[in-house]
């Protein structure tokens, strides 16, 4: 098979020096029950679920009670109203740039890490952006858990210490199956959790209408009451936006949505909007909820509960005792905790583990199994449960969202501007070894500034007067900078190569990704047509796992020449 000579470009792959040995862990990695595709493309035979099934599951990601206490804390530090258009700006924010990240893991049924690759970031450059989502994902494990173990101390008596360990071992069994166990789960606690978050709210609104006058008039520690400052309207927007990189979590879901054809279309776009970009309309009203409940607790009962009003157990339990018996009370209040815990806690440790699991195997080209990063993922959370992270929220979470910031906005300005305006970056998410260049300064460049840029405001080193707005030069920098670095490249970096070497046709006639099946002539399983290159050896097919396997580049296809016009 002869094959083009190499264009220029940063990050070239190096000349094969000898002949590859077998992909290691291979063997491990086509095991899909366990797996679940951790590395690539989910194939259409996998994708048996419902539009609605889909997002019913992803919906149940966002179970989870940090909303409450992020609701809470933005509340008692600057009032409702400032509280609220924070809560706002980040809802918009969010949504805005989740859904064209939702939209091309649905269609394209691949992660948000494959997605990245190709919209600015390159093959190695998404690496750093694993990493800022996986420690996504253990901050609010351990956040989530801390709830928990809060829960199971107030209603059971158990240390909270043990309640640590508790609320972590017990995911490791329901995380394991990947989809189709985490499914199953999500749909069956759905119904139950969504009765139990929403009788506190209504008693409160019909049973004591006089609450509502005291959410909408709390002054907040600063006394702002009902003034609108910016400064504090954006400080809480930075707290809300930390939760911006949950949207990767959505599409670990979302990327098994089944093809779209004209029969399915209204119910596929209502699950791709509704789950992916949507989730946020669902946190927002939590994080209202969750100041509410607080409000009331403060002004109703012992001015001693300001305290614990921040936490949700200590928030229902408190609506609970008005509406039952204690007994009940407690009870509900500890079953609402735990069932929102462990359906959010799941998906945590199973999107964590998909995301170091990918970046270890880019890096070093082996696959240890996803199963050893979910122990990972949970060894760091307990960690940080055991140094009570609860304590510092607003910081640890404030601190976050400049990085998720700036990573989410590029990938979504790169897509919605470099993609489909400029026509710069190609319109196809792109995620096998050798289609593209190890780092594409596009992407890479424009997160990196605007990440950096941010912090620095965050800590103040720019003076008081613009720290609280770190969140704006995250999200400025990143919509400029994105489009600024692809006119300035051309977008030269994007492709290393223009084309697979195989004549099969990507897509049906409906534009979903082909489900021609075709066998890696390495490992010799089944992949479908998405998932496979032209071998640079052998006149054969390779999978992509094999490509990231790949430790010589013996399969990989070298570069392409640099089209003229972009030169």
């Amino acid at each position: 098979m002869t094959q083009p000579s190499r264009g220029p470009g940063p990050g070239a792959e190096p000349a094969p020096a000898a002949v590859a040995a077998p992909p290691r862990g291979v063997s491990t990695a086509t095991s899909e029950t366990l797996e679940d595709y951790t590395l690539r493309f989910a194939p259409r035979s996998y994708r048996r679920w419902t539009p609605g099934v889909v997002a019913t599951s992803a919906l149940g990601g966002i179970a989870y009670l940090a909303d409450f206490s992020i609701g809470a804390n933005i509340g008692i530090a600057h009032g409702t109203v400032n509280a609220l258009l924070g809560i706002a700006v980040a809802a918009v924010v969010i949504f805005v740039t989740g859904f064209p990240l939702a939209y091309y893991a649905a269609r394209y049924n691949v992660d948000l890490d494959l997605i990245t690759r190709g919209s600015g970031f390159g093959y190695y450059g998404s690496v750093v952006t694993n990493v800022i989502f996986a420690t996504f994902t253990f901050i609010f494990f351990a956040l989530e858990g801390s709830i928990m173990a809060q829960g199971l101390e107030l209603g059971l008596g158990i240390p909270r210490w043990l309640g640590y360990a508790v609320s972590t071992l017990l995911v490791i069994p329901l995380v394991v199956y990947g989809m189709k166990a985490l499914s199953t789960l999500q749909v069956w606690t759905t119904p139950l959790w969504l009765v139990l978050m929403v009788i506190p709210f209504a008693y409160l609104v019909i049973a004591n209408p006089s609450s509502i006058g005291q959410f909408t008039s709390y002054a907040g520690a600063d006394g702002q009451g009902g003034t609108v400052s910016a400064a504090a309207v954006f400080l809480a927007a930075g707290v809300c936006l930390s939760l911006i990189a949950q949207i990767a979590e959505q599409i670990d879901y979302l990327r098994f949505m089944p093809p779209r054809t004209p029969e399915n279309s209204r119910r596929w776009w209502s699950a791709m909007v509704l789950a992916g970009p949507g989730w946020v309309v669902f946190g927002a009203l939590k994080q209202a909820i969750g100041l509410f409940i607080a409000v009331y607790l403060i002004a109703s009962l012992d001015p001693a509960a300001s305290a614990t009003a921040n936490e949700p157990v200590h928030q229902f339990l408190g609506v609970y005792e008005e509406m039952m018996p204690g007994w009940l009370a407690m009870a509900l209040a500890v079953v609402l905790v735990v069932i929102s815990q462990i359906k959010i806690n799941v998906t945590n440790a199973y999107s964590g583990s998909l995301a170091w699991t990918n970046s270890f195997t880019r890096v070093t080209k082996h696959y240890p199994g996803r199963m050893l990063f979910v122990i990972v993922n949970l060894v760091i959370a307990l960690t940080l449960m055991e140094a009570n992270m609860f304590d510092f929220l607003n910081t640890i979470l404030g601190f976050y969202a400049n990085c998720a910031m700036a990573w989410i906005v590029t990938v979504a300005t790169d897509i919605i501007v470099n993609k489909h305006l400029l026509k710069l970056s190609p319109l196809v998410p792109e995620f096998r070894r050798g289609m593209l260049y190890a780092v594409n300064p596009v992407g890479f460049t424009s997160m990196l500034v605007s990440a950096v840029a941010s912090i620095l405001v965050f800590f103040g080193v720019f003076g008081e007067g613009v720290q609280p707005y770190s969140p704006i030069v995250a999200v400025v920098l990143a919509v400029v900078l994105t489009p600024a670095m692809a006119v300035l490249t051309r977008g030269r970096y994007y492709l290393r190569r223009a084309d697979d070497g195989l004549p099969h046709p990507m897509f049906d006639e409906f534009g979903n990704p082909s489900g021609e099946v075709l066998t890696c002539h390495v490992c010799r399983q089944d992949y479908e047509r998405p998932d496979v290159a032209a071998c640079l050896t052998h006149d054969d097919v390779v999978c992509s796992l094999c490509l990231s396997t790949d430790r010589v580049a013996d399969h990989v296809l070298p570069a392409q020449p640099v089209p003229p016009a972009r030169r």
